[in-house]
């Protein structure tokens, strides 16, 4: 990236509220016709107006990310557009500096810097997609229907069909659970958050492991573990022609590292939370055909209980903040994924292998 003068000398530059401000009005958007519609989430604000997006990171860091300083927050941007132009092309339109005078702010493609100025900041320019099309939108007004699913099917077995193999030894795959279980813990069984039956999910989940493990270590071994998007959640699929899937993780390459059925088993989860179970068993009957295989039904369910308690503790560590935006949102939300994680562990133990439901449920 360009070099930014001002910022680099250590002369002090407006703050994240100065750059909010200036991103909400009109002058940040070309003379934009419409409002400027601001969205923030833990990690980002998201500035919507016309036909376009622009995303600025938050200068915050967790234990899974880094965006404090100027120069990671100019590399997860390029990352931000290169990973996410494997399964959105043509939305993910490049990146913006955000440019300080001493006085004023302006944004600035990065083929014409440097200038006189600084570049306090960085910015990702998307194009704006169709809200109606939206798959969580679609949910919840009943209106998704099996062609859509299916169109999305067939871009996602194309994605992983082409997705880089990931090299990873079995132990490593299997530790990653294992992993991800005591961090689960360590946030869900705090006796502040009093949910309910999650000892109870955390304990089976565990048993679950151990018995599956064998299983793991052979999808590692059969070369299934990709870079894949995620976090691939209805909020991030919209079902235009083609669909497109935006907003992968791109701050973190171990999230990335996944099975293309344990993705499909997390979409399939979020859908059924949305209201659309039917959803879940389609992505999976779709992807087996588009992958040619077909992974145990054991395997599934491990991944859906899984994805669920994981989900669980990021609602959860929201109210690990100082100040967590909507604080009654995220309790109720975390018991209903507990009971997801409960009903996937029930199907699991109630697989057998010797039976016609030894391959994933089709339908």
């Amino acid at each position: 990236m360009a070099n930014s003068p001002l910022a680099d000398a250590g002369v002090d530059t407006p703050g994240l509220d100065a750059k909010v401000r200036f991103l909400r009005s009109p002058a940040a958007h070309g003379g934009a016709t419409s409002p400027v519609q601001a969205i923030e989430t833990h990690m980002s604000w998201v500035f919507l107006c016309d036909e376009q997006v622009l995303k600025l990171k938050k200068p915050v860091r967790f234990p899974f990310l880094d965006f404090s300083t100027l120069a990671a927050r100019a590399h997860f941007c390029a990352e931000e557009v290169r990973l996410n132009r494997r399964l959105a092309p043509g939305i993910y339109l490049g990146l913006r500096a955000l440019q300080w005078d001493g006085e004023t702010f302006s944004l600035l493609a990065p083929q014409a810097l440097p200038t006189a100025g600084a570049t306090v900041d960085w910015l990702v320019l998307m194009r704006r997609l169709p809200a109606p099309r939206m798959l969580d939108r679609l949910i919840a007004e009943g209106r998704v229907d099996d062609a859509g699913i299916g169109a999305l099917v067939a871009r996602l077995g194309s994605f992983y069909r082409s997705a880089l193999r990931l090299p990873l030894r079995g132990d490593q795959y299997v530790e990653h659970f294992q992993r991800e279980q005591a961090a689960n813990r360590e946030v869900l069984l705090r006796p502040q958050f009093r949910l309910e039956h999650v000892e109870q999910a955390l304990d089976r989940l565990d048993r679950a492991l151990m018995r599956q493990a064998e299983g793991l270590v052979e999808r590692c071994v059969r070369g299934r573990i990709v870079e894949g998007h995620g976090d691939l959640r209805p909020e991030h699929v919209c079902l235009t022609d083609p669909p497109v899937v935006i907003d992968c993780v791109e701050f973190n390459v171990a999230l990335r590292r996944v099975d293309p059925f344990d993705e499909a088993a997390f979409l399939g989860l979020e859908c059924r939370l949305a209201g659309a179970a039917w959803i879940g068993p389609r992505l999976l009957a779709g992807l087996s055909a588009e992958l040619d295989e077909r992974p145990p039904a054991a395997l599934i369910h491990l991944y859906t209980a899984q994805r669920a308690l994981l989900r669980a503790r990021l609602a959860m560590a929201h109210l690990l903040d100082p100040d967590p935006r909507t604080p009654d949102k995220w309790a109720p939300l975390a018991q209903r994924y507990v009971a997801h994680a409960l009903a996937a562990l029930d199907d699991l133990e109630g697989w057998c292998p010797l039976s016609d439901a030894s391959a994933l449920p089709m339908g």
